[in-house]
């Protein structure tokens, strides 16, 4: 196969799990606190990947309710055995490991099924010749991410009861480096290979591995552990880790991975979240080789228009912790997207939201507003605390920012009946920054911007978590109705 256009998957889709089934490649990532969660994604050669899913679209499956910005749902495992898809996740929010099987990766997957007696993240399954059920999961001491004495644990499970059949016992965890993690358990030619990350989701990340004769061990560790990081290198994607390994029908063997786009000078910060990468490796005296991550060719996507006309919005579109039916409709106003407000505005915990991830380290957002009923707009936000955002009411348009505390409505504009408004993210071309925010509306075919802000306080290192920016349309008051909603990106300077 060529060499993959990085990243994979771009935009916050972290914490990757690939699983081959013939000739078709799924892949389940991190969700956090948006519902629906866990997208899955298809693809037939592991470069181009298309959105299918989210495994988790109905409420029972995915309770979020009081789940804290990045909380919910942490690092899936998607694998296939005896015929089913099989993910195994971490809802944080409610402290436990619950299990979906599903026919189609497309679903629609099961109820969950909760895992008694094995506290941690990150859980994997791996089964043996004999059929047994391997759960292996990170327990980090002293509570989540507070403590370097974090172990890899492991337990035999009954997949289908959630039932643990003994008392969890510890691995191998890694070169003592923090934050062991991102278990991953693989028999291959006969010697079972665990594949760690360690250094924590930061600078320090790193990808180890360790080998043994059996699911349960003992491990040995690669003796040029970590097999992949790119820590204190100039290399553009950094804080690599979190992998995942799959095996081509040719022979071939890659590695997934999550990574980032820094941007800026010191210190320089991300806005996409983390995001899925691809890299191959070769096996050399039983140990992986692996290539650092190959970043040659920026991306350039075409543009998406959703015009509401689908009986249902794409899997693109997510929602913060619950999408009820009352707050949104696509048949009340055919061809439109109705959105009516509920509490609080786009900075409330449960906010009348849609929005889909930034993609591009550039993008223009466009949409068609009829705000006669209500008042709300188009947002750029990475949490309920830092957002940007454009909103038309009563006639007009303005522009409201939040940083942690801070908050500024700004730049009043007369707002035209049927509005455009218009986001645009411009990489900075002096490398300062990430980029700078363009917020306005459309007359006459070109963009008057009332806004320009400074896009690194909208960056993980600003607002802290896990998750990337995401762009969306929301009902701050009343009831408002969207025609149309467009997205372009591109990764050019």
């Amino acid at each position: 196969m060529s060499a993959p256009t990085n990243p994979v998957i771009p935009g916050f889709f972290p914490d990757p799990s690939v699983c081959r089934v013939g000739d078709d490649y799924y892949l389940a990532c991190s969700s956090f606190e948006y519902f629906p969660g866990v997208p899955i994604h298809h693809s037939a050669d592991l470069m181009a990947w298309t959105l299918v899913a989210n495994a988790l679209d109905r409420p029972e499956q995915l309770p979020l309710a009081g789940a804290r910005s990045s909380g919910g749902i942490y690092a899936p495992t998607l694998r296939h055995h005896d015929g089913l898809f099989w993910l195994i996740t971490t809802n944080v929010s409610t402290e436990g490991h619950v299990i979906y099987t599903a026919q189609d990766p497309r679903g629609p997957w099961s109820d969950p099924i909760a895992v008694d007696g094995a506290l941690g993240i990150d859980p994997d399954l791996a089964w043996d010749a004999e059929g047994t059920c391997w759960l292996t999961y990170s327990e980090l001491g002293g509570g989540a991410f507070d403590a370097v004495s974090g172990q890899i644990k492991q337990v035999r499970v009954d997949p289908r009861s959630g039932r643990t059949l003994e008392a969890p016992r510890p691995l191998w965890s890694g070169t003592g480096l923090q934050f062991p993690e991102a278990p991953h358990l693989y028999e291959i030619d006969d010697t079972w290979y665990l594949l760690i990350a360690e250094g924590g989701t930061g600078p320090g990340h790193a990808v180890s591995i360790a080998r043994g004769p059996s699911p349960s061990g003992p491990f040995e560790g690669c003796p040029y552990n970590p097999i992949l990081s790119h820590r204190s290198t100039n290399h553009p994607v950094q804080n690599t880790g979190h992998a995942d390994l799959v095996r081509a029908p040719d022979g071939s063997w890659w590695m997934v991975l999550l990574g980032i786009r820094r941007a800026g000078a010191i210190p320089a910060v991300h806005v996409l979240g983390r995001e899925t990468f691809l890299t191959p490796l070769r096996w050399v005296n039983g140990w992986p080789e692996v290539a650092p991550v190959p970043m040659e060719h920026p991306r350039a996507d075409p543009p998406h228009r959703d015009d509401f006309e689908a009986p249902q919005l794409g899997p693109e579109w997510i929602s913060v912790r619950t999408r009820p039916d009352d707050a949104w409709s696509l048949t009340e106003r055919p061809g439109s997207l109705v959105l009516h407000a509920r509490d609080g505005s786009i900075d409330s915990a449960e906010p009348a939201f849609a929005g889909r991830r930034q993609q591009h380290l550039g993008f223009s957002a466009r949409a068609a507003i009829d705000a006669a009923r209500g008042r709300g707009g188009l947002v750029v936000r990475i949490d309920e605390s830092h957002f940007y955002a454009i909103e038309a009411g009563e006639g007009e348009v303005r522009c409201h920012a939040r940083v942690g505390p801070f908050t500024r409505t700004t730049a009043l504009h007369p707002a035209p009946d049927g509005a455009v408004l218009r986001i645009d993210a411009v990489p900075d071309p002096a490398g300062h920054g990430p980029d700078l925010l363009r917020l306005g509306l459309e007359e006459h075919g070109e963009h008057v911007a009332i806004a320009e802000l400074d896009g690194r306080y909208l960056s993980t290192e600003v607002a802290g978590g896990f998750t990337g920016r995401v762009i969306g349309l929301y009902a701050a008051e009343g009831t408002v109705a969207f025609d149309w909603f467009e997205y372009a990106g591109s990764d050019a300077g």
